[in-house]
């Protein structure tokens, strides 16, 4: 029963049946073919009979091995690896089918192999996921022909669960990049600074080169010498990332959603922020706030951030700024540089909550973060020729213009934004960030 459950009948086996009953036909007519046509049948049979002796004379014929990552990067091409060695005495063909989660629809999933005696063969594939959560693998499939009479089939009964975080792959990058000071070759640009924010460190003697205006006259006079304040570049600043999970947020490009841009870009930047020696925390929210992160530039903050972003999710509700801006006021006391990711898409849903906007802009910096709808700028860039075509290229001009009323609107009350594409966020992000923290704004 086990060889029956594991034995496969490929097509060639039916082939050459079909080739002998059609020469059997043929020696009706024929006699002196009748027996050239039994001898080719007897080797046909003698042939079969070693091809399936020699597959299943091997208990232990194939050994399979996944080498798979523990988690999944979202939004990136995360690389997989099945290891192949074979244990028969000769080389042997093996087809390969690997049971991909559902989430990717891949149904074509094939891979040939040719595998030579006790030599490792490794198959290589890439795998895009779109969506943060749980991606279940099934089992591992080979099949493996000899002669090609008969398939062997070997199973690796390995179902496996890996969970998809936000993009580490791409805070790798930016890591690589930052520490070897190659920043600039993905567009993070070399911002001078331009001023100082400075907190004092200590009173000391005056030495030659101190600024005259740091002397501080009443240690002075106590001291009967020059004596000056010292101060030192202000660090640990905190740096928040708010993220609008309502509906405005579900719009996808390119297979990800704004949110999963967003939660991408927050990673990346709370790790840059860190580096810099601020504190990063971040919060998201919709009808209440959820998943807040209090600023810290702890050893594990990190990995608080990333476990909280890869719980996220959206939903259809209309973000309730008003209690963001409550519960900012209540529970951030420290002034604060604030990435808030959301998308006004009409005039009427942002003057439904810049009052609030500009009042948490009265203790923190807000830049505000809105998305180009690239989609609709393809659309008004398109050359028309139907009525029709027009009708939608003046619609989708009328939004792109609405959007640019949005940021004029934002800037006008003095708030920072970003106006990008979703796929450039998060240089966009790191270059106003780096932009704030070099002109002294906090």
């Amino acid at each position: 029963m086990r060889l029956l459950k594991n034995l496969y009948l490929p097509s060639r086996f039916f082939l050459f049946l079909l080739g002998f009953a059609f020469a059997f036909t043929l020696a009706f007519f024929f006699k002196g073919l009748f027996l050239f046509v039994q001898i080719a049948l007897v080797i046909f049979i003698a042939v079969c009979t070693w091809d399936l002796v020699y597959l299943f004379a091997r208990k232990n014929g194939l050994r399979i091995e996944r080498n798979y990552p523990e988690k999944l990067s979202n939004g990136d091409f995360n690389d997989f690896q099945i290891i192949l060695e074979s244990n028969y005495p000769s080389q042997v063909n093996a087809k390969v089918l690997e049971e991909i989660p559902d989430q990717f629809q891949k149904r074509d999933f094939k891979y040939f192999k040719t595998l030579k005696p006790n030599i490792q063969e490794s198959v290589h594939y890439q795998l895009r996921p779109t969506k943060r959560g749980v991606y279940s693998f099934g089992n591992c499939i080979v099949f493996i022909k000899y002669l090609g009479f008969f398939e062997r089939r070997f199973v690796l009964k390995e179902e496996k669960d890996v969970a998809c975080y936000p993009s580490f792959i791409q805070l790798r990058k930016y890591l690589l990049l930052a520490t070897t000071n190659r920043l600039n070759e993905i567009g993070v640009k070399r911002i001078r600074r331009v001023g100082a924010t400075l907190e004092f460190e200590r009173v000391k003697e005056y030495a030659k080169g101190d600024e005259y205006r740091f002397i501080n006259w009443k240690a002075t006079a106590k001291a009967n010498k020059l004596m000056v304040n010292q101060y030192e570049d202000e660090r640990a600043q905190p740096i928040y990332s708010f993220i609008d999970i309502g509906r405005s947020m579900r719009m996808p490009f390119n297979e990800l959603t704004l949110l999963d841009y967003a939660i991408n870009s927050t990673l990346v930047l709370s790790n840059v922020s860190i580096l810099k020696q601020d504190k990063a925390g971040m919060l998201s929210f919709s009808k209440n706030i959820e998943n807040h992160i209090v600023a810290d530039k702890r050893n594990h903050q990190m990995n608080l951030i990333s476990e909280a972003l890869y719980k996220i999710t959206t939903n259809f509700s209309e973000s309730e700024f008003g209690k963001l801006y409550a519960y900012t006021k209540r529970n951030i006391n420290q002034r604060s540089l604030i990435f808030l990711y959301t998308n006004f898409e009409t005039l009427d849903a942002l003057y439904r909550q810049l009052p609030y906007l500009k009042l948490m802009n009265k203790s923190h910096i807000i830049v505000v973060i809105i998305f180009q709808n690239t989609e609709l700028k393809k659309l008004a860039l398109q050359k028309a020729e139907k009525s029709i075509e027009i009708y939608n290229q003046v619609i989708a001009e009328k939004f792109l213009y609405e959007k640019q009323l949005i940021i004029q609107e934002l800037q006008s009350h003095g708030l920072q934004t970003i106006f990008t594409p979703p796929e450039n966020l998060t240089v966009n992000a790191i270059n106003k960030y780096l932009e704030i923290k070099a002109r002294g704004l906090i």
